[in-house]
């Protein structure tokens, strides 16, 4: 009877152990007939309920999104996008500074092909998956779909594969499966809409004040107040000529839309080529403004416009607003470019649309107003070297922006050239040189010569020269929350001062294992390689914080960001335990001698991310992330490990109990 008691329990304890290595996404694999020459594969995917699966469309630097990658065979092609329903939830996460889109409870994947005969389709597929408390590491998952050939294509189900995180086998799949719908883009959101509206109508006040636009004003009101005697008639003509510069600029966000299509606006948002394309857009944009060139469309297009316009009517009307946008498009281009850039960088599908819709009003508005009352032109400011002082100012701020878009790439690829005070410096050198520009300091050679300052000029170049000053702490570590969302990360700032010591060099063996002592927030010196922290461990007499996390992990960011900034808990981490940060997402390669075939699910182990991903669950039974372990030199767990908790003081018992614990071993 004891023996069979001391079974029971042992069996309880390892299902105990196991059962914290968790499953909740459940694939099931099928094909779908749409006619005898093309199928769908289909790839669904059953999510338990608290859990979430990120979508497809999510840009560089963020969590993890869902990939698939399908085996090349003769036997059949793939037709466009992986389509995926129903539409992707979405949200701004402050701690990836972006917006992301998941899933909920199910989601369906879907693949067109065409099909040249009867074969069995293999690829793979990645994801990640989180709750509002943890993160798994992304998992692969292996795929084998058959379809039939023969002049037709039988639905059919393939088995799923085999869990490759956690070895177990996934739910029953499914012969037959539900038409997917695309009556949206994943990840698009009302409140994205907005921004990109409001962000148009201002670029439209600032190309309104431009010197194409400006000077043009009592010209075009001019043709309202005496081409009719009838003022109803005027009105009509001045509204129907506000709307023709809306439809006109509209048409060109809804025509980019149309030309590159949905799945390349969301290429576009998370390429890297796309970006590097982007900052280089700008910077040309930027010179132009600043007067290295001009932008301008043939003299001959314009005329042909400027002809037409003199037909009269609507169509006439039409023509003269068709004008208006091509003879200003030396000054209104690179603004419409970058208000471009942006919306497709958000990746959303009418975003070209609502940018060039705020854009329009802002310019309609005016003129048809001005059309309307005429007694208002005296109210506004003569024409002159002002205008181009707007222009030049616009030429700094497209500078600073292109930076953001080279930074974008920058982190997504870890090249470390713009880290944070690089960053900072660039625009610090930007923003003081506009600021001298608008003080009268500095003059290009297109400027009117400045004999006074004029009011708001200078209050202008004050609030510039005291954004600069704001900008300076952070090349020293500054957090600068204000303006965070514009900067790197400040985990990439490498000069400091509110970091601890850097070990001596005697104390490091190998930079590259020691790559985020250098990337760790809040001055902590944290160890990257879990065997030179237990030498460290042993050398200064202190334990050890395991730190399991990954570079997608957005509740990683949280804790980082909530807890561990506090002073108490910062104390103790500096002061009190040697800390190591072990990425289970890490990419990077192992060497040929350190692969190995893992015990705890036979699953190859080729990477840094996948080396630590299975010492996580091997030795402490789960594989999710956030997760703080406290060990002894030894590598003997000492305390109750910590999970995503948001309390600050039982994060501050946690490290209590495990430093009690090592002094009395």
């Amino acid at each position: 009877m004891k023996k069979l008691l001391i079974i029971l329990a042992l069996m309880w304890v390892s299902i105990s152990a196991k059962s914290q290595i968790e499953s909740p996404v459940h694939w099931s694999f099928s094909s779908e007939k749409i006619n005898d020459q093309e199928a769908f594969l289909v790839l669904k995917a059953n999510i338990d309920p608290g859990w979430h699966v990120y979508s497809q469309f999510i840009k560089e630097g963020g969590p993890v999104p869902t990939s698939f990658k399908f085996d090349p065979s003769p036997a059949f092609q793939l037709v466009g996008e992986v389509l995926e329903s129903p539409k992707a939830l979405s949200g701004f996460d402050k701690n990836f500074d972006m917006k992301i889109s998941w899933h909920e409870k199910q989601v369906i994947f879907k693949q067109r092909i065409k099909l040249k005969q009867a074969t069995t389709i293999t690829g793979s597929l990645e994801f990640m998956v989180c709750n509002d408390h943890k993160c798994l590491p992304p998992t692969d998952e292996q795929f084998s779909i058959s379809v039939g050939g023969s002049g037709s294509v039988a639905p059919q189900a393939a088995n799923t594969g085999k869990h490759k995180q956690s070895g177990s086998k996934n739910a029953a799949v499914q012969s037959k499966v539900e038409q997917p719908t695309t009556d949206g883009m994943p990840g698009e959101s009302t409140s994205s809409y907005f921004g990109i509206l409001i962000a148009g109508f201002f670029g439209g006040l600032a190309a309104f004040f431009m010197p194409c636009i400006y000077p043009m004003i009592p010209l075009t009101i001019s043709f309202f107040t005496k081409q009719e005697v009838s003022r109803r008639k005027g009105i009509q003509k001045a509204f129907l000529y506000g709307t023709f510069i809306i439809t006109i600029y509209v048409g060109l966000g809804l025509l980019i839309t149309f030309f590159f299509g949905s799945s390349a606006l969301n290429e576009a948002a998370s390429s890297a080529t796309f970006n590097l394309i982007f900052f280089a857009v700008l910077i040309i944009f930027a010179l132009s403004f600043l007067g290295a060139f001009e932008i301008t469309l043939p003299s001959v297009l314009v005329n042909k416009m400027d002809e037409k316009s003199n037909k009269g009517g609507m169509v006439g009307l039409f023509f003269m607003a068709f004008t208006l946008a091509l003879v200003s498009f030396s000054c209104t281009g690179p603004i419409i470019g970058t208000l471009l850039v942006d919306a497709v960088s958000k990746g959303t599908y009418y975003g070209p649309a609502m940018g060039m819709l705020g854009f329009s009003l802002a310019l309609a508005i005016p003129f048809t107003l001005f059309a309307i009352f005429p007694s208002w032109l005296k109210e506004l400011p003569k024409s002159g070297g002002w205008l181009n002082s707007v222009k030049v100012s616009l030429g700094f701020l497209e500078f600073a922006l292109a930076f953001k878009y080279l930074s974008n790439v920058d982190l997504a690829y870890h090249w470390g050239i713009l880290n944070r005070d690089v960053f900072l410096i660039i625009w610090i050198t930007i923003f003081a040189f506009l600021g001298f520009y608008l003080a009268g300091k500095i003059r290009l050679s297109h400027d009117s010569e400045t004999k006074t300052l004029t009011l708001p000029r200078l209050f202008v170049s004050m609030l510039v020269f005291g954004f600069t000053f704001y900008m300076i702490p952070g090349v020293f570590g500054a957090s600068l929350k204000s303006i965070s969302a514009w900067l790197p990360p400040i985990t990439s700032q490498e000069f400091d001062l509110t970091r601890s010591t850097i070990p001596e060099k005697s104390e490091i063996t190998t930079k590259k294992k020691y790559a985020s002592l250098f990337h760790t927030p809040y001055g902590l010196d944290a160890f990257y390689d879990y065997e030179e922290a237990i030498m460290q461990s042993k050398k200064l007499n202190k334990p050890i914080l395991l730190d399991f996390t990954g570079w997608s992990c957005t509740n990683c960011r949280k804790m980082e960001a909530s807890v561990w900034s506090d002073p108490k808990v910062l104390e103790r981490l500096k002061q009190d335990y040697i800390l190591v940060s072990l990425y289970v997402d890490d990419k990077s390669e192992l060497a040929e001698n350190e692969k190995y075939l893992s015990k705890f699910n036979g699953k190859k182990i080729k990477t840094i991310g996948q080396k630590w991903g299975d010492y996580q669950a091997a030795t402490f039974g789960t594989n999710s992330q956030p997760y703080y372990v406290i060990i002894n030199g030894s590598g003997k767990q000492l305390t109750a490990p910590q999970a995503f908790d948001l309390d600050i003081s039982k994060y501050v018992t946690f490290l209590d109990k495990g430093v009690a614990a090592f002094k009395n071993m």
